[in-house]
């Protein structure tokens, strides 16, 4: 964070020195008691409600990391910023107003975009989550635009009455409602961050460009590593428990008999993980079905297969029961990444489970009890 320029008092006492250091800056006039200024504040700027804090267009390092560990799933519903009215750039009273949510990785996306232009930045307390997902959730809704509105003073800070909204929030802003209780205007901008400066340069004017909505390769990829990281505990209890029963057989209990059988529990659980949270977003346009637990299914049977094909001979009941456990963890999974897809509706969603959920977990019982009679039928 960059140090303030602060007026000095006319006679300043000589700063105390410790242990041979010299004193560092003096504390921003900003700070409050039990809080503390960002990285990404670079200083302040006057407005008609007070100061608000400037921040970079720029990421640094910190921001990065912290991407990267929202990517991977770690701490994730932590990863926030404080609501309320920010700035880029320098703006003024005719200074257009954006409204995104709090978390960071939808703020960091915005202000990253908006290098060399001036804005204010109006963040709603969507309790750390994307814009998206809070418009159905409505904390990114009306009631809370009209609050934030109230809290920021934003009337004292511009002297016009227009808000660029992002069009993913539209399922929780009633425009009409805003403008009645408000006096501000909604307009709703792009559907990525990427266009705003054009967007904002070219009037604003919207282009059909800007409204459409894609689902590339890259952008399906980007959501496998929280995905895979969200499996790490139920899958690590998974394998213990595996471990664990696989040591039963017609010996009784058998430590050998349990790391032996093992790998051969834990290949298809692993393939079906992978199959259904990286081959079916990897595949998606390109998967027959539309429903996502049938995608995984296809793509849990190609992992099966290739199982069948590397894994070596094994007894018929040892083959079925890694079969289904393979085929139900795939189509989990897979069914699992439809709240990151614009191909679904919460109501599409409820449905597919309500038929998904029981057959997924009829194949995993029925894996279950051959896996433990498969030491007593099939020898292995």
């Amino acid at each position: 964070m960059k140090t303030l320029n602060l007026p000095m008092a006319p006679n300043p006492e000589p700063a105390e020195v410790c242990c041979g250091s010299p004193a560092g800056p003096p504390a921003s006039e900003h700070e409050r008691p039990g809080y503390r200024i960002r990285s990404f504040v670079e200083d302040f700027v006057a407005s008609g409600a007070g100061p608000v804090p400037r921040v970079a267009t720029r990421l640094s390092w910190r921001d990065r990391f912290g991407t990267l560990r929202a990517r991977l799933g770690w701490r994730r519903n932590d990863y926030k910023v404080a609501p309320g009215l920010y700035a880029v750039g320098s703006p003024d009273v005719e200074a257009p107003v954006l409204v995104t949510a709090n978390y960071k990785l939808s703020f960091d996306a915005l202000r990253s975009r908006l290098s060399g232009l001036d804005a204010w930045l109006l963040v709603l307390d969507t309790r750390g989550i994307n814009v998206w997902c809070a418009a159905a959730h409505q904390t990114f809704g009306t009631g809370e635009l009209l609050k934030r509105l109230g809290a920021s003073d934003l009337e004292r800070v511009v002297t016009h009455r227009r808000l660029i909204l992002p069009q993913l929030g539209a399922p929780g802003i009633s425009a009409g409602s805003v403008r009645r209780q408000s006096g501000f205007t909604v307009v709703w901008g792009p559907l990525r961050a990427a266009d705003l400066s054009d967007f904002l340069r070219g009037g604003p004017r919207i282009t059909s460009r800007m409204r459409r909505l894609t689902f590339s390769l890259w952008e399906r990829l980007v959501l496998v590593p929280v995905e895979l990281s969200l499996s790490i505990k139920p899958v690590a209890l998974a394998l213990l428990a595996s471990l664990l029963i696989s040591g039963f057989g017609p010996w009784g209990y058998s430590w050998t008999a349990a790391w032996s059988r093992w790998f051969l529990a834990a290949s298809p659980l692993l393939a079906g993980l992978l199959a259904g949270a990286v081959l079916v977003p990897a595949l998606l346009p390109w998967l027959p079905f539309r429903a996502f637990y049938l995608k995984g299914l296809l793509a849990g049977a190609a992992a099966a297969l290739a199982l069948l094909r590397f894994g070596g001979a094994v007894a018929w009941p040892t083959l079925a029961a890694q079969t289904l456990l393979c085929l139900a963890v795939s189509s989990y999974a897979a069914m699992n990444f439809t709240g990151a897809t614009p191909f679904a509706s919460p109501s599409g969603v409820e449905k597919e489970m309500r038929f998904a959920l029981p057959l997924q977990g009829g194949m995993l019982l029925a894996s279950l009890i051959l896996w433990v009679l498969s030491p007593y039928v099939g020898g292995a």
